[in-house]
């Protein structure tokens, strides 16, 4: 297997990717960081034991920029090259979801402080994390991750990890930030902060010229929403049976069933969203996860479904507001979707947001809240 540095040329003197300098950069970067991975003398073995001193861990990454800019593309080759046993990847929202669920463990087990045992846990599991898409939106997060962290590095763990925020800006203005502060410092001493934010939003090209909202519901409209999502997502059209599904974690404790999530793109039917019983907790839990999300079977609405209605209109603005990429198929266009009765008035807002939604200047939109 190959290197960092050699995959990633190898795909642009293919044409599967443009010469981009910051990503160049990166990869040059994520090279350096998979040979001295790989050069580390394995804990426990003869080499290790006869070093009067443990080498200082390979020092890790923070690659952070505008969405589609190929954070996670060059993860993927990183994390695909680096030849260790002990390595680990997760989404960010995830990891701490299974944080938490150790902490409750530790606390059922025994007294005391948890997050030491927690720390040594992780670091028996991997000498590498891997993070896609770090960010931090609640306060449960924000209380632990620079005692977590700082442990976890201490511990020998190299971490390397992509946002959408610079480190500055993760949990600007979240709820006793201070007890957040010292996180931010110890990413800035800890690891290299790169930033990949060149002109193309590689992500938005691969749409395209794709239409993104498909009328009427039928076979036509499921194959093209099928083909944006594998343009999407790099995922082999070959393999669309084995497309992973995903739980996340919504306010108040429950769990959402995303039947296909990949690489920040979700897939749900309109009755999955707006026929069940669901709030703006849920729909806030989706627009903060993924940065697409594709939607299909929705109905013409009127009075005799102004449940569904309302949580449609609920579900879009919760959309708009973390400026998720929509892509749809209904029975109708924007403008038909509530034709006429009680509510069709109030509707012509949901109409004007969706038909902002298909526009340049949001799709240009970075993911996350004004």
């Amino acid at each position: 297997m190959s290197g960092v540095i050699e995959r990633y040329r190898a795909l642009v003197a293919a044409g599967e990717l443009r010469p981009d300098p910051d990503q160049q950069a990166a990869a040059a970067r994520l090279n350096v960081l998979q040979q001295e991975l790989e050069a580390a003398p394995p804990r426990g073995s003869t080499l290790w034991k006869l070093l009067r001193k443990a080498p200082e861990p390979p020092r890790g990454l923070y690659m952070w920029g505008g969405v589609g800019r190929g954070k996670s593309m060059l993860m993927d080759l990183f994390f695909d090259s680096v030849r260790i046993p002990r390595k680990k990847r997760a989404h960010f929202h995830e990891f701490m979801l299974d944080v938490h669920s150790r902490l409750a463990e530790v606390r059922k087990a025994e007294e005391g402080d948890p997050i030491p045992p927690v720390v040594d846990a992780l670091a028996e599991e991997a000498r590498l994390l891997c993070f896609d898409e770090m960010v931090v939106n609640n306060m449960a997060d924000a209380a632990i991750m620079s005692r977590l962290f700082a442990g976890l590095l201490n511990k020998r763990v190299t971490v390397v990890t992509t946002s959408n925020r610079a480190p500055d800006e993760l949990y600007k203005d979240g709820l006793n930030r201070q007890l957040f502060l010292p996180f931010i410092d110890l990413i800035k001493d800890r690891l290299d902060v790169m930033t990949l934010d060149g002109p193309t939003d590689y992500r938005l090209d691969r749409l395209g010229d794709a239409q993104l909202w498909h009328s009427p519901n039928g076979p036509e409209a499921t194959r093209a929403l099928s083909d944006a999502f594998f343009r999407l997502t790099d995922y082999p059209v070959e393999d669309r049976a084995k497309v992973p599904a995903e739980d996340i974690d919504v306010q108040g404790g429950r769990r959402l069933h995303v039947p296909k999530s990949l690489k920040g793109v979700a897939v749900f039917s309109f009755k999955r969203l707006c026929a069940e019983a669901r709030g703006a907790p849920d729909y806030l839990a989706i627009a903060r996860r993924f940065h697409t999300v594709i939607i299909v079977g929705i109905p013409v609405l009127g009075p005799e479904n102004r449940n569904e209605a309302a949580r449609f209109v609920t579900l879009i603005d919760a959309l708009y507001e973390y400026k998720v990429k929509l892509l749809a198929a209904a029975d109708a266009e924007p403008a038909r979707l509530y034709p006429e009765g009680d509510g069709a008035f109030e509707f012509e807002r949901t109409v004007s947001r969706l038909m902002e939604m298909q526009s340049d200047d949001y799709l240009a939109l970075g993911h996350g809240p004004k």
